[in-house]
């Protein structure tokens, strides 16, 4: 039984307020426009998630917000131990997944999705140097989308058990239409 992790990088933030937290940075134009691009990405690929896990993060939560409207039967799960989880902390959330969960995303933060979409293509880049495992390695830059293909259950998720489908940041992509929200 194939499943499905998408994980997805909080789209560009705004630091122009510097008293604010790190945790209630809001995006700004570029990334609310970038966040917007993504969504029509994923409703044009059919990526459209069973499950969805976000750090509590304010701009983790706006990323997830600008890829409404998400279908009904997903259940969100906002986690504060996703506000920059290290890898060992996502491996730990990945393994709590419910197995009927097919289709998961996690929106987070860097470095750890990053050390995690290169965990889970294991030794890939070297025995399958394509262009989006090798952006893969160089960069997980914000708003990125990696989309793994696992034919494991989430409890056995690790080195090398992921097989990357497709790697896309957002200046792949055209401006969606409309203004940032």
């Amino acid at each position: 039984m194939m499943r499905q992790l998408l994980l997805l990088r909080h789209a560009k933030s705004a630091w122009d307020d510097p008293k604010l937290p790190d945790h209630s940075r809001p995006l700004n134009a570029r990334g609310h426009l970038a966040a917007a691009a993504m969504r029509e990405l994923v409703q044009t690929l059919g990526l459209m998630p069973d499950l969805v896990l976000v750090s509590s993060a304010r701009r983790t939560l706006q990323t997830l917000q600008a890829l409404g409207p998400l279908d009904p039967s997903c259940r969100v799960t906002p986690l504060d131990g996703l506000y920059l989880a290290t890898l060992p902390q996502l491996l730990e959330t990945i393994h709590g997944i419910d197995d009927a969960a097919r289709r998961v995303m996690i929106i987070g933060h860097n470095p750890g999705l990053h050390e995690l979409a290169l965990t889970l293509a294991g030794g890939e880049a070297m025995a399958r140097p394509d262009t989006d495992l090798v952006r893969l390695t160089e960069g997980f830059p914000t708003g990125a989308l990696a989309a793994f293909a696992l034919a494991c259950p989430w409890s056995a998720v690790g080195k090398g058990s992921g097989r990357l489908d497709r790697f896309v940041a957002p200046r792949d992509l055209p401006e969606p239409a409309g203004r940032p929200t």
